[in-house]
Order: C-alpha cells, then structure tokens, then sequence
C-alpha cells in the first residue's frame, strides 16, 4: 500500500494502487474537460474580434462607396459657389475617402488581433499541466 496525500488538503491516508490509478484517471478526465473548456472560452473571444474587424472592414468599403457618389454628386451639382466646381468635387472624394482608409485599418488591426486562431492561454496551462506531471513523476522514482 502506498501512503499518500490528500488532493483536497486532508490528511495522508492509505490507498491501494487501483486507486491511485482510478483517482489519476478521474483528475486528468476533470483537468481536460477543463482545459477544453478554456479552449472553447479563449476561441469565442477572438471570434469576437474577428467578427469586429470584419464589419469594420463592411464600413470601409460603405464609405468607399459614398466616395464615389459623392464625387459624382459634386460633379453633377457643380458645387462652385466658393472654388471651382473639379476642386469641391475632389475635396468631397478626399474626406470620403480618408474615412474608408481609417476604417480599414481599424478593421485590420482588430483582425490582427484575433490571429493566430489557436487558443494560446489554454496551450500554455496544457504545457504547464504536463511539466509539472513530469515533474511529480521524476520526484516519484526518487
């Protein structure tokens, strides 16, 4: 029989090797579905952000469009009252067309932040959970 620690803190107590093997079973079955779990938690976050940048990217390419229109409108309305109609029209596209350009970048860098799509949190602890097993099992045979 071995003698062993309690997980939950409680004092040794003696345990047959089935049940150690059982209750190393049962941990490591309740330790993955945990790690699966954060892996599902961590995946919808950047889901999240990659679905931002994709409609920031939609309202980049909305603002392209009001570009055009207004560029056509500015043409066709002959917006001369104060500069030349050609000068109001390209002013018009101009300020348009900075506004799609900072949209995209927007919508680019949330999508950046969303790459790589592995969930990196949970690889990270599964390392961990594995170094620290190897560990406890090099300070086993000792």
């Amino acid at each position: 029989m071995a003698n062993v620690t309690d997980t939950r803190g409680g004092p040794p107590s003696d345990a047959s090797i089935a049940e150690l093997v059982k209750q190393l079973s049962e941990q490591s079955s309740r330790l993955a579905r945990q790690e699966v779990e954060l892996a599902k938690a961590e995946m919808a976050v950047k889901g999240k952000r990659a679905g931002i940048g994709a409609g920031m990217f939609g309202g980049a390419g909305i603002a392209g469009l009001y570009a055009v229109g207004a560029l056509i409108a500015a043409a066709i309305l002959a917006l001369a009252t104060a500069v030349d109609p050609w000068l109001a029209a390209l002013i018009v596209a101009l300020v348009l067309g900075a506004i799609a350009g900072v949209l995209a970048l927007q919508g680019k860098n949330k999508v950046q932040q969303a790459t790589p799509p592995v969930p990196q949190q949970a690889t990270e602890s599964v390392k961990e959970d594995v170094q620290w097993a190897k560990t406890r099992a090099q300070q086993g045979r000792q």
